[in-house]
């Protein structure tokens, strides 16, 4: 009803022009005492017409034309309006234009204005720019004290190239804040983010999550959070309350705490763990910083490296963990001899899943069910699946003892198969509380079957000492021998025979002759109080 009256005025103004006023003073809507700046101002020549209804208190004040008015430091534009001056309120259509200050520029077809209160109800084809991003929705409420501006009924946000939607928002012009809440879907070149709740600002082109969140980016990763930031410009990004990064193409699963990013890195701190389906592993602790360009990993703070295997897994533990790609530190021509085979393989393809490896520094201690070890420092290669210990090593299989100034530990589908221990090496073997089979020499060669000390070879100045036993364990005899040369083999986990090659001397004494606890061989130390029992003591210190 009232656009109709308004056209009807107009069209009146219009065949009668003697109605409307030409070159006067500019017509003020509202009451003469009331604050100036609340006052709506008429700026411009216009074609007005007064209309006083029955009740002498109200009079309407139509104006058509480039129609332009002021409020306090906001200019209102429009086709034609019906002022109010008793409640200081008015009606504009057409090209509807207001400009709060440095704020902002709202765009409407149709605007309803309450002066007093200075807020704008705007509807058809509205559009709101803050200089940074443009917002456009079918209907705005915009409180001009608060610069705020509500939607409800969907609205769309573009800040250069990210396009963010939303059932409802509350966009603060002063801050270029926007809170989007329902349905709340960001569209980038880079990324996609859904969610219930988010707010973000379009001169920072920051955002920030406060409810559960997914963001998937083109390379397959997937985020999600409940809370946390991701700022556009800068590349950082926060995320909160137990994040999970999944990466589909890599066949990796990260979570944390908390995972903080930028360009180069991603922090990961409390309970952090990542997961390497491709490789096998699963890397926890409590700061993990992984490199995103090289991959390289840094896990400190009771870190643990688990390299799976269906029956038996190996479990590491250090003060620091360190892995990074193979071909990063010694180029893609650089030479790997096949542990098993002795087969040398070189120009290797960056892209394999075994361009990994693993460095452990201090107090490492390494756990599987069948074998057990501890070291001052080890490196691990997936290249050729050895075990590299140094710094007093002490390695355990069964009740065996192997210790050396340097050992490598040859893994075969994950499981023990040779082991070396160089300079000093010495296998001590329990037969029962203190009785010891003893084998010392420069090095020690052992293999494995199926997990167990299957043989081994001492080699350079070998020494030994061994009980005979008959079939019922009753002991018989004392052997303790030198040569260059000394086998061990062994069936069903117990010693079947020793054989010494080559410059052979020793003696074999009666059982009753020689007390168990006065045979030890030179250097001889059994370090049991050393070796991990369990996986779970691996997280004591």
């Amino acid at each position: 009803m009232r656009t109709q009256l308004l056209k009807f005025l107009i069209l009146l103004m219009a065949c009668f022009p003697f109605l409307s006023g030409r070159a006067q003073e500019p017509v003020v809507a509202g009451n003469n005492n009331a604050d100036t700046t609340r006052k709506v101002h008429i700026l411009n020549n216009t074609r007005t017409l007064t209309f006083k209804t029955i009740d002498d208190s109200t009079r309407l004040t139509i104006v058509a034309g480039d129609v332009k008015m002021r409020q306090g430091t906001a200019l209102i534009w429009c086709d034609s309006a019906v002022l109010n001056a008793r409640t200081n309120m008015f009606e504009a259509w057409g090209k509807v234009h207001i400009r709060d200050a440095d704020t902002a520029d709202i765009y409407a077809n149709h605007l309803r204005y309450l002066g007093d209160e200075r807020m704008a109800y705007l509807d058809g084809n509205v559009k709101l720019t803050d200089g940074k991003g443009t917002l456009t929705t079918p209907d705005l409420e915009y409180n001009m004290n608060t610069n705020l501006g509500i939607y409800k009924n969907g609205g769309r946000v573009v800040n250069e190239k990210t396009v963010l939607t939303s059932q409802e928002g509350w966009y603060y012009a002063d801050m270029k804040d926007v809170y989007f809440k329902k349905n709340v879907r960001l569209n980038d070149p880079a990324y996609k983010i859904n969610t219930d709740s988010m707010l973000y600002n379009t001169g920072t082109r920051s955002t920030r999550f406060i409810a559960q969140t997914r963001i998937e980016d083109t390379s397959g990763r997937v985020i999600d959070t409940k809370e946390g930031y991701y700022n556009q410009s800068t590349g950082e990004a926060y995320f909160g309350q137990r994040p999970i990064i999944t990466d589909t193409r890599k066949r990796m699963r990260i979570t944390g705490n908390n995972i903080i990013q930028n360009d180069s890195i991603n922090q990961i701190t409390g309970n952090a763990v990542i997961i390497d389906s491709a490789q096998g592993t699963t890397l926890i602790g409590g700061i993990i910083i992984q490199d995103k360009k090289t991959e390289a990993i840094l896990a400190t703070r009771k870190p643990l490296l688990i390299l799976q295997q269906d029956n038996d897994s190996i479990y590491i533990t250090a003060d620091t963990l360190y892995s990074a790609r193979w071909t990063d530190r010694f180029g893609v021509d650089s030479v790997v001899v096949d542990s098993i085979t002795g087969e040398k393989r070189a120009s290797f393809d960056p892209k394999d899943s075994t361009n990994r490896y693993f460095e452990a520094y201090s107090h490492v201690r390494i756990f599987n069910d069948s074998l057990q070890s501890v070291s001052d420092s080890l490196f691990y290669s997936l290249r050729d699946s050895v075990f590299r210990l140094y710094k007093d090593p002490v390695v355990w299989a069964q009740n065996s003892q192997i210790t050396g100034d340097t050992i490598l530990l040859y893994t075969k589908n994950k499981k023990a198969d040779k082991i070396n221990a160089f300079e000093n090496g010495y296998m001590i073997s329990e037969v029962e509380p203190g009785v010891y089979n003893q084998i010392k020499s420069i090095r020690i060669d052992g293999w494995f079957l199926d997990g167990s000390i299957d043989s081994v070879r001492a080699m350079g100045f070998a020494e030994c000492i061994y009980f005979i036993q008959e079939e019922d364990s009753s002991y018989t005899g004392v052997n303790q021998s030198t040569s260059d040369i000394i086998d061990i083999y062994f069936i069903n986990k117990e010693l079947d025979r020793v054989v010494l090659r080559n410059d052979v001397n020793g003696t074999i004494y009666p059982a009753n002759q020689r007390n168990p606890a006065e045979m030890k061989l030179p250097g001889f130390l059994w370090q049991e109080e050393r070796r991990p029992k369990t996986r779970w003591v691996l997280e004591e210190r």
